[in-house]
């Protein structure tokens, strides 16, 4: 039901929509705008007022109460646009190329002007009238006042292009709703919720012949109906799961809650691996079970009220509000799943402090956590020295797989002694040792024994500021001679065999590669 308003034009009262008024107030203005130019526009613009009132009161006189947009876009048309009256579209041709700026803002202003005519007093539903599958592109046509086919030729043209129109045609099928009442019947094409109207619509509604589908379309419609059916049973289904997972996670947020930190009891934050989180971030893990949370309840209700829906119990969402569900549901997914890696770490993190110093073994005589020695066993290193050293491996490689280690070694009064090497069985050659290593502070070297040691400083690496950072550097080792059968490498902080002494508190190293670069020289 539109909203009438009351307007004086010319000393006369006439009542109005609110459509039609904003077209008549804009084409008021329009005039003042063009004629505002010429001397004595004013008064051309109250003579048209004037002219406007006349043609009001003729079809007051004809017994209509109300001006619809209808009358006033007649009006216009039998007055002219105020380009034809000025004279102006007859220079703008002949000027055309002189102020592209000016044309530009101009065809823009008609574009939008004539978007606005066709769409003004309509809403967009989905036609049943004239529809192939789901009446969304018949319902743009109402809408926007084209014709169907230009739709769907487009439709296909996008399908083409790697199934982007059926995408957007199922998109579209799902937002707009279908206009099913007499009401919105007359909202999609833009009339007036009258008593008359509503009546014609339903006796056009009882008149309109059966129409007989040919065996295509019967063919199409069937399995249609096939399809939407699994869809709907599928989001049943889909729906049962998520709140089957919505229960058991507000069971675990209340047992989170209650139960002990480090309870080994189901759905404590300890067994679930929150608790790392609860005691780093305990903010960033209440977001993450708001968002957990929406993630599970929209598609629930979504489903929901689809389902009821299409069983004539409620009535369906609207557009806006479809937009405003997806929309949330979307940002609760962007915000659950970095989330959820950030609470990863926080869980590997705690794991290490609190689960690895806990449990102890040793190596080559050496006391040290399982996950070192399985670290230095695998690798096939032998600890030559190890005094002093907090630990021996890290998790957390350099490349951002936080699943593997790396040798590293730490001590925070910069004490540890530590010295560990591998052989490998190689030809006679020459050789070249690679990796990666990364230092806290001078001291920590890295070597190779062929025929003679050579060693290679691990360089400490600073930022721009200067200070000491965590950042990775490729080092290597030339022209190793080996004559023999077999190489040995390492990585040393003993002072007593680099020659210099170990200032850093922790340093690493990872991925040796030895690799043959050249035959021995010959000799003369």
């Amino acid at each position: 039901m539109k909203k009438n308003i009351t307007i004086n034009l010319c000393g006369r009262l006439f009542q109005i929509d609110e459509d039609a008024y904003e077209l008549l107030q804009q084409y008021i203005n329009s005039l003042r705008s063009s004629f505002g130019k010429q001397e004595g526009g004013d008064e051309i613009v109250d003579d048209i007022e004037a002219r406007i009132a006349e043609l009001f009161d003729e079809l007051r006189q004809q017994g209509i109460e109300a001006i619809t947009i209808e009358h006033v876009k007649d009006i216009i048309t039998r007055i002219g646009k105020p380009e034809e009256l000025t004279g102006e579209e007859a220079q703008k041709t002949e000027s055309k190329g002189s102020n592209w700026e000016e044309q530009a803002r101009s065809a823009g202003q008609k574009i939008y002007e004539n978007v606005r005519e066709r769409t003004a007093g309509k809403k967009l539903y989905r036609n049943p009238k004239d529809k192939m599958l789901a009446g969304v592109l018949s319902g743009i046509a109402v809408y926007t006042n084209t014709d169907p086919i230009i739709w769907r030729l487009l439709i296909v043209l996008f399908t083409m292009c790697y199934g982007v129109g059926l995408f957007i045609y199922i998109v579209l099928a799902l937002v707009i709703p279908e206009a099913k009442t007499p009401e919105q019947l007359l909202q999609m094409e833009g009339k007036d919720v009258t008593p008359q109207n509503l009546a014609d619509v339903v006796v056009e509604s009882e008149k309109q012949p059966v129409q007989r589908r040919s065996l295509i379309g019967l063919l199409v419609s069937f399995l249609l109906k096939i399809v939407i059916g699994f869809v709907v049973i599928i989001s049943i289904i889909i729906c049962f799961a998520l709140f089957i997972g919505f229960l058991l996670a507000l069971i675990a947020t209340v047992c989170g809650l209650v139960l002990p930190l480090n309870s080994t009891i189901p759905f404590s934050l300890s067994s679930m691996g929150l608790a790392g989180a609860w005691i780093h971030n305990p903010t960033i893990l209440g977001i993450f079970v708001v968002a957990f949370f929406l993630v599970l309840l929209i598609p629930i209700y979504g489903i929901s009220h689809m389902v009821l829906s299409l069983t004539g119990k409620i009535r369906p969402m609207g557009v806006a509000q479809r937009i405003i569900w997806i929309f949330l549901w979307v940002v609760a997914i962007c915000t659950a799943v970095p989330l959820g890696f950030t609470i990863a770490e926080y869980h590997n993190e705690y794991i290490y402090q609190t689960v690895v110093p806990d449990v102890t073994t040793t190596y080559q005589g050496i006391e040290m956590s399982p996950q070192d020695k399985n670290f230095l066993r695998k690798g096939g290193w032998n600890l030559i020295k190890a005094e002093n050293c907090d630990h021996y491996s890290y998790r957390g490689y350099y490349n951002g797989n936080n699943n593997l280690r790396f040798m590293d070694v730490h001590n925070e009064n910069c004490e540890e002694v530590f010295q560990a090497e591998r052989k490998e069985a190689v030809e006679p050659g020459v050789y070249r040792l690679g990796c990666a290593v990364r230092t806290e502070g001078p001291g920590p070297c890295i070597y190779v024994n062929g025929d003679s040691v050579k060693l290679k400083s691990m360089p400490v690496y600073e930022n721009q500021d200067g200070r000491p950072d965590m950042g990775w550097v490729d080092v290597s080792i030339e022209n190793i001679v080996v004559s023999g059968d077999s190489i040995a490498y390492g990585v040393s902080s003993d002072e007593s065999f680099t020659g210099k002494p170990c200032r850093a508190q922790w340093f690493s190293a990872t991925d040796f590669k030895l690799t043959r670069t050249g035959d021995l020289p010959k000799k003369k």
